[in-house]
């Protein structure tokens, strides 16, 4: 109900002070308004993420499911030992 009786109010905050606001639900969130910049960032990255799985399913065509997963393991594992380090 804030939301419909104040909707111009919250669209100008989000637009010219890029604030972030989350619309709730009975208590829980449930959809945000963001500025349009952010919007299109998170776009272009959910496109990026999209390209690379497919990438990423593309190039383990041929290896084995099981063996795939090792190697999966075997990187985050890695990966997580650079970032601890």
């Amino acid at each position: 109900m804030t939301v419909r009786q104040n909707l111009g109010e919250l669209i100008n905050e989000v637009q010219y002070r890029h604030d972030r606001i989350v619309i709730t639900k009975a208590g829980k969130p449930v959809a945000a308004l963001i500025d349009m910049n952010l919007y299109e960032r998170i776009r272009q990255m959910d496109d990026e993420f999209a390209a690379m799985a497919d990438e990423f399913a593309q190039a383990f065509t041929a290896i084995p499911e099981p063996e795939g997963l090792a190697m999966l393991d075997e990187a985050v594992r890695a990966a997580r030992g650079r970032a601890a380090e």
